[in-house]
């Protein structure tokens, strides 16, 4: 009898050199940069402030000191939010392009993007709603049940919630939402003028507990990704091939699409509806580790903050002393960054 072993996923580092001393190298560049921007992120702003003084604040806090209370009540926040969303939105897209199967998948292909900015519109139509801290438990609440009709309309049929169907109906709806929150909004053009800021993606002046909120339903996703991973591995054989190595396709789908939505719901509740994070992350961490999604998803958690807290720190500088709201630097900076991974993907 002959035995026909099941294909191996193939890994990137083996093509560009020792899998494990990449993935070091990376780790620790990625770790560097990580806390060389969050010193920048609470060192640089309307006022700059010394890493001296930063550390003042942080290890002996004077509630007198006006420097102090910036760090410790605005820029350590925004610096954490920036933190936690990252994480969520890289990870987020890693696993949509795992359940894809699709490199160049976006998050925001599931509706949750489009359902929570829908549900935010309705809260401000019609419940007159317009601050931040009135409408995060509703934005979240509108990217699961956006999340779950989609899913549901999705699983219709003989072969189930096939990546292609979750794909097609995600467009649509997203569509759908999109249309009807932009026409929500011409009912009262002033009262939605106030929320302006968390339409295009912003992470500054969060209302107070934006990240105690958001802290335990990000760690929750992060969990049941990593969980998954090793799983995600055997389901980008297909289907067939995954359940012939005891993996159950269905349970595993449901359960990252389960964290997915928590992760990106937490963070468009927060932060707004954020762009191209969710999508360059994670096809930028496969060019260098491989397609492993264990190593990717460590690596998205840890590359989504490097790329947002960059993308915050451009947007204060370059119109000083206004600045740019994170959502509208990350398109600008993500667009030629993804079209050169696309380019020099195509050279390997």
């Amino acid at each position: 009898m002959t035995v026909v072993a099941a294909p191996a996923v193939v890994d990137r580092g083996d093509q560009l050199g020792s899998p494990a001393r990449v993935r070091f190298f990376a780790l620790a560049g990625t770790v560097v940069a990580l806390g060389a921007l969050c010193v920048l992120s609470v060192a640089i702003g309307s006022a700059p402030l010394s890493v001296s003084t930063v550390w003042e604040a942080v290890t002996a806090y004077d509630g007198e000191n006006i420097d102090h209370i910036t760090v410790v009540d605005s820029r350590v926040p925004r610096t954490l939010l920036a933190l936690l969303i990252g994480s969520a939105l890289g990870v987020a897209g890693a696993l949509m392009q795992a359940i894809g199967r699709n490199p160049l998948a976006d998050p925001g292909l599931l509706g949750v993007n489009s359902g929570a900015a829908l549900a935010v519109a309705i809260g401000v139509a019609y419940l007159g709603m317009t601050a931040i801290s009135e409408f995060i438990w509703l934005a979240m609440i509108g990217a699961v049940l956006a999340a779950i009709l989609v899913m549901a309309i999705a699983a219709r049929g003989p072969s189930g919630p096939t990546p292609l169907r979750i794909t097609l109906v995600g467009v649509a709806l997203s569509a759908v939402f999109s249309g009807l929150a932009m026409s929500l909004s011409l009912v009262n053009p002033s009262r939605f003028e106030r929320i302006r800021f968390w339409g295009v993606g912003s992470i500054a002046d969060r209302p107070p507990g934006a990240v105690e909120f958001v802290a335990p339903i990000i760690a929750l996703g992060l969990l049941l990704a990593f969980a998954g991973a090793r799983s995600l591995n055997a389901l980008a054989l297909g289907d067939d091939a995954a359940r012939s190595v005891g993996v159950r396709v269905g349970f595993t789908r449901t359960g990252s699409v389960f964290a997915l939505v928590l992760l990106c719901g937490a963070a468009t509740a927060a932060a707004g509806p954020i762009a191209f994070v969710g999508l360059m992350v994670p096809h930028a961490v496969r060019m260098l580790v491989g397609v492993d999604e264990r190593w990717v998803i460590a690596f998205s958690a840890a590359v989504g903050p490097v790329i947002l807290l960059a993308a915050d720190l451009v947007g204060r500088l370059v119109v000083r002393p206004e600045e740019l709201q994170v959502g509208i630097v990350t398109p600008l900076i993500g667009g030629p960054i993804l079209i050169w991974l696309v380019r020099r993907a195509n050279r390997l």
